[in-house]
């Protein structure tokens, strides 16, 4: 979502670093640049006067020209600062996410306009309290104006495993949500989501609907849903249901989208409620918090190394992981273990996703795009090995001429995709058997330099 802002401001502070020492001039001329990257990744315009204001303040000082390495000093201001317009800092507790400190039955309202993805985000919601909170959901439609409304989340709620409200015809939503706290009381439900109806834009009656099931449900969260990619209109949107209704929560939908990300950095500061989720595609398992202090570091360029150690945790198999690592320590690792770890990958989400979380990789996201890391080459790669018979897998030695041409054939690529995944294969099974002839000793002894092939050691031609 901030890919273009990530690269105008990595620009800006890879001038300042060139520099060395700093002068004022340097730092004042620096802060235009941010200003304009800013403005163009559609952030509001009092949000970047405020933001530039506090940078401006603080960098322009004795203790940050003088320092050892300014341009450090630089970017973590502008970090500082960054993490402030998104709201960090007033979270003492460490509490991220919704709240579901309340007796049970706990109400969700969900609102929003039509199309910001909030039945989808009602369905990622239940899934993930069902899953990670291991919390008994109850789903109720509020949306008695779109046709076949209920019947969406009905079907979201079957995904995700948990109950849907039985839809009563002709009931109103009012009706409707009270059926539901009535029933989660009964039937011993801890969170009930309120999914109530969208328009295509704010009026007097949907803000007048969506009170009236407020009043009467006093739900403990009130989330408001918008889509990312609508920029500027997500917020506008947003001050409208804060001032007319009131919400303890935003969730943006559609960040993996081509969006500026201008929105996420004005909500805050233009709405005063938290964003507290992100939606990211259109599994329901694709739902994250939003934590201002990663998200920050992204858009600087530094990566985010804990949400990456998460995602891992939460979706690789641990069982499965230490297997692998075994075999690979004993150098019994072969194609169907290849694969196995292509699936682990894949769990992970999106290639470019997973990289954009690490440090500095931010700035070969043009030479990433032309690699086309991104063009389905993990599904490309497990249909190559799912061509081949067992005994293949086991050893590939005796993969030829012909069976290349049977193996292309059958997983609809070419004879040099097939060379392409044999020799990755090749590369990695050589590099595990050079790790395990030096051990754990000579590898600390040699180094890196210990699994490069003799011809590339010490500076020699590789030919």
């Amino acid at each position: 979502m901030f890919e273009a802002l990530s690269g105008k401001l990595s620009g800006v502070f890879d001038r300042l670093r060139r520099r060395g020492a700093l002068n004022e001039t340097d730092v004042a001329e620096a802060l235009r640049e941010v200003r304009v990257a800013l403005l163009e990744a559609d952030v509001a315009l009092p949000v970047v006067r405020d933001l530039v204001a506090k940078v401006r303040d603080r960098a322009i000082g004795q203790e940050v020209i003088r320092s050892v390495s300014p341009a450090q000093q630089v970017v973590k201001i502008v970090n500082d600062a960054l993490v402030e317009a998104l709201g960090g800092g007033d979270d003492d507790n460490g509490l991220r996410g919704l709240n579901l400190n309340a007796p049970s039955p706990l109400p969700i309202l969900m609102v929003g306009l039509q199309g910001s993805g909030k039945t989808t985000t009602s369905g990622k919601i239940a899934l993930r309290l069902r899953t990670r909170d291991r919390k008994k959901v109850l789903v109720a439609s509020l949306d008695v104006h779109r046709p076949a409304a209920q019947l969406q989340l009905e079907q979201l709620a079957a995904r995700a495993e948990v109950t849907s409200l039985p839809i009563i015809a002709g009931q109103s939503p009012l009706e409707i949500a009270m059926r539901a706290m009535d029933v989660a009381r009964r039937e011993l439900y801890d969170v009930v989501i309120l999914d109530t109806a969208g328009r295509l834009a704010i009026d007097d009656a949907l803000m007048a609907e969506v009170a009236a099931v407020k009043a009467a449900t006093k739900p403990h969260e009130t989330l408001l849903v918008v889509d990312a990619m609508t920029g500027q209109d997500a917020v506008n949107t947003a001050r409208a249901f804060q001032d007319k209704v009131g919400v303890t929560g935003i969730v943006m939908t559609r960040v993996d989208g081509d969006a500026r990300g201008g929105a996420a950095l004005s909500m805050r500061a233009v709405t005063g409620a938290p964003i507290k989720l992100l939606g990211a595609g259109e599994k329901l398992d694709a739902l994250e918090d939003f934590h201002p202090d990663r998200i920050a570091s992204r858009i600087l360029g530094m990566g985010d190394i804990v949400s990456l150690v998460e995602k891992a945790s939460e979706t690789i198999d641990q069982a499965e992981a230490e297997k692998l690592a075994a075999k690979m320590q004993k150098g019994q690792f072969d194609l169907a273990d290849y694969a196995k770890q292509l699936q682990q990958i894949g769990k992970m989400g999106s290639l470019s996703g997973i990289l954009g979380m690490l440090p500095g990789v931010g700035k070969l996201k043009a030479q990433m795009a032309d690699a086309n890391l991104d063009t389905k080459i993990l599904t490309r790669q497990a249909a190559i090995i799912g061509s081949m018979t067992p005994k293949e897998r086991r050893t590939p030695d005796i993969i030829k001429a012909s069976r290349k041409k049977r193996i292309a054939a059958g997983s609809g690529v070419t004879v040099q995709d097939v060379n392409k995944l044999l020799k990755q294969f090749d590369d990695m099974s050589a590099m595990m058997k050079r790790m395990n002839k030096l051990g754990q000793k000579g590898m600390m002894r040699g180094g890196l330099a210990g699994l490069l092939p003799p011809g590339l050691r010490g500076g020699g031609r590789p030919f």
